[in-house]
């Protein structure tokens, strides 16, 4: 694979709101990071209001988001998209987007 399809993302991401548009109204943030030597998620921290977490847990949202996120990596590493090990998902006011940041950004790596 070779083109990265710089919509991949936001498309997913704005699919994951509709479907859980209850969690996304909420304010919250979620620190990624993935494996140093393959392109798999390996650890996520949550910054989010009040019981959104009970909520985003036991919705599937979390799972979901998860699941994105390891896929989102993966496709960035088959791509050679850069950055692609770690970044800062934000979601509030109904929305949800991704901010990737260079390696050793983050307090998970």
């Amino acid at each position: 694979m070779s083109n990265f399809d710089k919509s991949f993302e936001a498309t997913r991401l704005a699919m994951l709101a509709k479907q859980y548009p209850g969690i996304v109204k909420a304010n919250g943030e979620v620190v990624f990071c993935a494996e140093d030597n393959e392109d798999r998620l390996s650890g996520t921290r949550w910054k989010v209001e009040d019981n959104i977490f009970e909520q985003a847990t036991e919705s599937g949202f979390k799972v979901h988001l998860i699941e994105l996120l390891d896929n989102f990596i993966e496709y960035r590493g088959k791509c050679a998209e850069f950055p692609k090990k770690e970044g800062i998902v934000r979601f509030g006011n109904g929305q949800i987007n991704v901010d990737w940041l260079p390696d050793g950004s983050t307090e998970l790596s």
